[in-house]
């Protein structure tokens, strides 16, 4: 399959980019954990305490309700 040496070049191009900017940011390969790992992981985190967050808001606003009839 023939392929048009401009585009093939301008990938080549922009895949070191994306390594040298990584590198840059990130340590050396051996040394670095894949960042969308651990951005599911916050993500994931908030996710959970804003769940936890509003149970614990439900509940207390519930128990208040029970108070307010004595």
């Amino acid at each position: 399959m023939a392929r048009d040496p401009d585009k093939q070049l301008l990938e080549s191009v922009e895949t070191r980019r994306a390594r040298l900017i990584s590198a840059f940011l990130h340590g050396e390969l051996a040394g670095r954990r894949n960042v969308s790992d651990n951005v599911k992981r916050l993500v994931g985190s908030i996710v959970l305490a804003a769940v936890a967050c509003a149970g614990c808001a439900g509940y207390s606003f519930v128990n208040n309700l029970g108070g307010l009839g004595q």
